[in-house]
């Protein structure tokens, strides 16, 4: 046989030897390291922006995987025309990921809240609000305001903890429209009148109602958002010559209802006029560029809104608030 002859490069060399130590530490153990157990998923709990010298803070109540998704979103198209819509959109066609997101922002003189999340009935999935906002630094006797947007039990449920008020300190704000609509209603009459009657109406002697114009607080201004329930609202922040919308739930969903803003959607109590708001908010937003927190957005729930044909692309904030 002939002699064979092996030529080693430095780097081989180093890996070989490097190789060789790794296989003799193994062998020295018997342990290996790789099999470490898999954490799940992981959401940040919180997440901060700027808005001029206001401070706004995202809090995820919660997030939820959904099935049969078509339910709820695009009631009113084909399966195909939903189908591609979601293909289109890198997402799946038969399930989702419904997000929850109050929104605190700090005024400088005031620490203001907006809507509740779930409430204490919701956990571990959802009804975290509280764990949120206290890994934003803050705790619930510090919350001078609660806005509701809307009266939607996944709004409201966290305005009490154990038959008490979770904000003790807070002076409560809602629309006046949407206050009277559900206050007008038999307490029994539904899901939402039986919570409202629980979590709301004890709270009414320290609330106060707004309509399209009203201010929270100097640079929180009502918009009106009526659709996804008779007197829904939105809340334009301004601060330093900056703008952000809160949305609430003027779409509830970044592609199945932002995109498609005639989609219809189960929980919009006048499906028409949630279309016809939709489109004129959107369209706003698009033209003048004012960024938007929305409820149900994918969290944090920060982002601005372009045009796309005859509808609307979300696109996510990346550093543009936080410069």
């Amino acid at each position: 046989m002939g002699e064979l002859k092996i030529e080693l490069t430095r780097r081989s060399a180093l890996f070989g030897a490097a190789g060789a130590a790794a296989a003799a530490g193994l062998a020295a153990t018997g342990v290996a390291h790789a099999a470490a157990e898999k954490q799940g998923a992981l959401f940040q709990p919180v997440s901060r922006y700027g808005v001029g010298d206001m401070e706004l803070t995202t809090l995820l109540d919660g997030a939820v995987p959904v099935g049969d998704p078509q339910k709820t979103f695009g009631m009113n198209v084909d399966a195909d025309t939903f189908g591609e819509a979601s293909e289109n959109n890198f997402i799946p066609a038969d399930n989702f990921k419904a997000f929850f997101t109050p929104t605190v922002i700090n005024t400088g003189n005031e620490l203001v809240l907006f809507d509740t999340g779930v409430g204490e009935g919701g956990r571990p999935a959802r009804g975290n609000m509280r764990a949120a906002l206290e890994s934003a630094g803050y705790t619930p006797d510090q919350v001078d305001i609660v806005v509701l947007t809307h009266m939607h039990p996944d709004h409201i449920g966290g305005l009490m903890e154990g038959g008490a008020p979770a904000f003790p300190n807070a002076r409560y704000v809602t629309g006046q429209a949407e206050f009277d609509f559900w206050s007008g209603m038999d307490p029994e009459a539904n899901g939402v009148t039986q919570l409202m009657a629980k979590n709301v109406t004890p709270l009414a002697d320290n609330m106060t109602f707004l309509g399209d114009g009203d201010s929270v607080v100097p640079g929180i201004t009502a918009m009106q958002a009526f659709g996804h329930t008779p007197g829904h609202m939105t809340y334009m922040i301004e601060s330093g010559g900056q703008q952000l919308l809160l949305a609430a739930d003027l779409a509830n969903h970044y592609v199945w209802s932002l995109g498609y803003p005639d989609w219809e959607v189960r929980f919009d109590m006048d499906k028409e006029a949630a279309a016809l708001t939709r489109r004129r908010v959107l369209n706003m937003l698009a033209s003048e560029k004012i960024p938007f927190v929305g409820y149900h957005m994918p969290f944090p729930a920060v982002g601005f809104v372009e045009t796309d044909g005859d509808g609307f692309k979300y696109v996510a904030e990346s550093y543009q608030l936080s410069l």
